[in-house]
């Protein structure tokens, strides 16, 4: 996959050299946009992700996909410092949609004009845990013949917790906090309180929109609405097309009342719970002043505001 994508990047290179200097390219200002959709891993990610690059030809835009070494979702300086620069200048590929699991960078300490779109769609933490523990160990439909890296382990996930194996343990809980706090060390010191309350900073501040996994074909309806650009067809696909509902994890056997009531004894499931409902909340306020319910479906409100009182006169 890196050899192919180096192949592409060298291909574009090349046409562009045959065309003219890089820096005579120009973009119309609809055309200058990234939107990056920095993934929490078992969030559905995959079916939104499909979406894009089923709409990508038609609506006319570049998807590329962020591929870490071993998923570490935090990057070293130089590599920051190389991604900004390739998000801002890569005129080839914008309009660009990234995804990857990377936790948030904040463009702004770079020294940026213009900032990409941050997107992302977080899961209920212990349903999110769960589907991860099964999906080492058995994969999914996407990739069903991939060997995991627990393959062979027949240890439910109930069986783990009683047993307080590490797989399960509540610090396996910690990982959507970190993946909007972002690039500092005090975001991945688990149980970080500063952590939890910069997570919530970054997603009222610095995301465009952020969904949740139970209610994603509203995420997406919404994007559609706000950002046609991209999005436009968005819903009407993920309703009927087949990729909609890609990577169920298999063999996921649901955790009992005991176990759930164990994990949330945990200070570290009741933070990121915490940061899962101030999302779902802020999801919910914003899908209440965007749409209106009729017949048990949503409807997207046509511009409710206009211009009035306009001075000086024109002749």
């Amino acid at each position: 996959e890196r050899a192919i994508a180096r192949h592409e990047v060298r291909e574009i290179e090349q046409r562009h050299t045959v065309d003219g200097p890089r820096q005579d390219v120009t973009l119309d200002e609809e055309d200058d946009v990234v939107i990056i959709y920095n993934r929490v891993p078992k969030t559905a990610s995959t079916s939104f992700t499909n979406i894009a690059y089923d709409l990508c030809a038609k609506n006319k835009y570049h998807v590329l996909h962020i591929n870490t070494t071993k998923n570490n979702p935090v990057m070293s300086l130089q590599d920051q410092v190389r991604f900004v620069k390739n998000v801002t200048s890569w005129k080839e590929m914008k309009p660009g949609f990234y995804h990857g699991h990377v936790s948030y960078l904040d463009f702004a300490k770079f020294g940026v004009k213009k900032k990409p779109i941050y997107i992302n769609v977080i899961r209920d933490p212990i349903e999110r845990l769960v589907s991860y523990y099964y999906f080492l160990r058995f994969g999914d439909d996407y990739r069903p013949g991939l060997r995991r890296r627990k393959q062979g382990d027949k240890k439910t996930f109930d069986e783990c917790v009683a047993a307080g194996g590490s797989d399960c343990a509540p610090e396996k809980l910690w990982l959507q906090i970190p993946f909007f706090c972002g690039h500092s060390s005090e975001c991945w010191n688990v149980g970080s309180r500063w952590a939890l309350e910069q997570a919530k900073y970054n997603l009222i501040n610095e995301y465009f929109l952020v969904g949740v996994t139970e209610e994603l074909e509203d995420f997406i309806m919404l994007l559609e609405a706000a950002l046609p650009r991209f999005f436009r067809g968005a819903t009407e696909l993920y309703r009927t097309g087949k990729k909609s509902h890609l990577r169920k994890t298999t063999e996921k056997k649901l955790p009992t009342k005991e176990t759930i009531a164990k994990l949330q004894q945990s200070e570290i499931w009741k933070m990121e719970n915490e940061f899962y409902e101030f999302a779902l909340e802020q999801f919910q306020f914003v899908r209440a002043h965007a749409v209106r319910e009729k017949d048990g479906e949503l409807y997207i409100l046509a511009q409710n505001f206009f211009y009035e009182k306009i001075y000086p006169k024109s002749n």
